[in-house]
């Protein structure tokens, strides 16, 4: 009989702090608005998963162009979906 694997599951808040520790770009897909997603750096998060980016960029998933915001606070009810803008290969 196969030995037994114990899953582990990293919280989404961990997941977030990571990024934040590592200095990642990350990707923010938003939730009202699916032509848009969002680029940039976390300096911050609260319990809530509002953030602070920096150096953000706004991508129209559609056409292609990229405009850049700067720094940024977003709302945590207002991301679907978070992940490494540059993922390693």
């Amino acid at each position: 009989m196969p030995p037994r694997v114990k899953k582990v599951t990293k919280m989404p808040i961990n997941v977030i702090f990571s990024h934040l520790q590592e200095g990642n770009r990350i990707k923010v897909w938003l939730y009202e608005d699916t032509r848009m997603a969002l680029e940039g750096k976390v300096l911050g998060f609260d319990e809530y998963m509002n953030m602070t980016l920096d150096n953000t960029v706004e991508c129209d998933l559609k056409s292609g162009k990229r405009t850049e915001v700067g720094r940024i606070l977003l709302k945590g009810d207002a991301i679907t979906l978070i992940q490494n803008a540059n993922p390693k290969k």
